[in-house]
């Protein structure tokens, strides 16, 4: 065989390989927190949390990442960012099986473990995919963006019946994602030894970089990400009761989720595939952004026409957070600026996450109704629009310290 073809399948057997990384990581980016909130009043009850205690159980995994995002390049940078990747699966392996052992304390420490670990792991993905496929970064971002928001809709269907049918209850139903965690790592374990010497070495020569810190083009990005995160789990906080509230019932509220969730998944491939259409992202961001806007207005003004504004932020969502996600790579000048960019925007991002559902009840509180709340969140995505036209022009943070 000529050595041009060998190289050629080589090549491609490597591709295909990593692609299969990136995949087999994004099942487990979410599975394991969100299938929580279904079965939280199972856990409630059997460990006799209080509801603040049980808030602070789902809320802990977004403290997690915003807390442990910084860390997570430098983390990198000592292993190297495979045996970084592949210790934080084992540490998300580690934190499920304790959150599920029958030990007092072990939720709380395995919830954590668990935060770490996709804290790390949100942080180093994107950084995988400008080192593996630099000219493919918002495809590979909208395919792993699906499929870990399709594993999720899975988790919160199934955990449910499993808590329902199984002796060990919801101990089992959230149990069970250990498994993707373990086939993860076994899949990449050999690509792991293949790739152990020179790994961080490689990390060491492109260790010169400016530091998002302080860039401006670096906190552009950081607060799109951060705002992008304000709509989506306000949406998934607050979205069935809003509707339960203006006399939709339990039911057609889980379905209009279930509907969010779906399109969210296709929004994300699509938005994959036309960010590279232009000559830099401006368009697709202000889209976005000006569709969360008006979805947040509707549902304060129009609130007849709910599972139009459901659609709508569905495919605002779905295509922001690819965005978002893809503007690391393509924002930054090699892989370990990439993670610097993704710990310093997932950090300040998550903070904002946890502060959002809790501002948009508290703003319920005040005025008693949800208008000015779904207000004031339209003001924050028109912002977000805006932010979307800075971060998405062509250019990247400077490549010299």
């Amino acid at each position: 065989m000529p050595t041009a073809t060998r190289n050629a399948q080589g090549r491609t057997a490597r591709i295909g390989f990593a692609l299969t990384g990136v995949l087999l990581i994004a099942v487990n980016l979410r599975v394991s927190f969100v299938s929580v909130g279904p079965v939280l009043g199972n856990i409630s009850g059997d460990l006799g949390l209080s509801s603040a205690a049980a808030g602070f159980l789902t809320g802990l995994p977004l403290i997690a990442f915003a807390v442990f995002s910084p860390v997570a390049p430098g983390f990198a940078a000592r292993l190297g960012l495979d045996r970084a990747l592949w210790m934080s699966l084992l540490f998300l392996a580690s934190g499920i099986v304790l959150r599920s052992l029958p030990v007092p304390g072990f939720i709380w420490a395995g919830t954590a473990l668990i935060g770490l670990a996709i804290a790390f792991l949100n942080v180093l993905v994107p950084s995988l995919v400008k080192r593996d496929f630099p000219a493919k970064v918002s495809r590979v971002t909208g395919s792993y963006t699906a499929t870990q928001a399709a594993f999720a809709a899975m988790g919160a269907a199934v955990v449910v019946p499993v808590a329902q049918t199984s002796p060990a209850g919801w101990r089992l139903a959230l149990g069970i994602w250990v498994g993707l965690a373990i086939i993860a790592m076994a899949v990449l374990l050999p690509w792991l030894r293949r790739h152990r010497s020179g790994t961080v070495t490689a990390t060491k020569r492109e260790v010169s970089y400016r530091s998002p810190w302080a860039s401006a083009l670096g906190w552009q990005v950081t607060v799109f990400m951060g705002l992008q995160s304000i709509a989506f789990y306000v949406l998934m906080a607050w979205l069935p009761t809003i509707e339960q509230s203006r006399g939709v019932s339990a039911t057609t509220a889980g379905i209009h989720l279930s509907v969010f969730l779906l399109i969210s998944v296709f929004a994300s491939l699509m938005a994959g595939g036309i960010l590279h259409r232009g000559s830099d992202q401006r368009l697709v961001s202000f889209a976005s952004g000006a569709a969360m806007f008006v979805t947040f207005l509707g549902l304060a003004l129009a609130p007849d026409l709910t599972l139009l504004w459901v659609v709508l932020g569905a495919i605002g969502c779905g295509s922001l957070i690819v965005i978002a996600l893809s503007l690391f790579s393509l924002r930054t000048v090699n892989y370990p600026q990439a993670a610097s960019l993704s710990g310093m925007a997932q950090s300040v991002g998550y903070g904002l996450a946890a502060v959002g559902p809790v501002m948009f009840g508290g703003l319920r509180d005040v005025s008693g109704d949800w208008t000015l709340p779904l207000l004031v969140t339209a003001g924050i995505m028109a912002v977000l629009a805006f932010m979307g036209v800075l971060a998405g022009r062509d250019r990247v943070i400077g490549g010299s310290v």
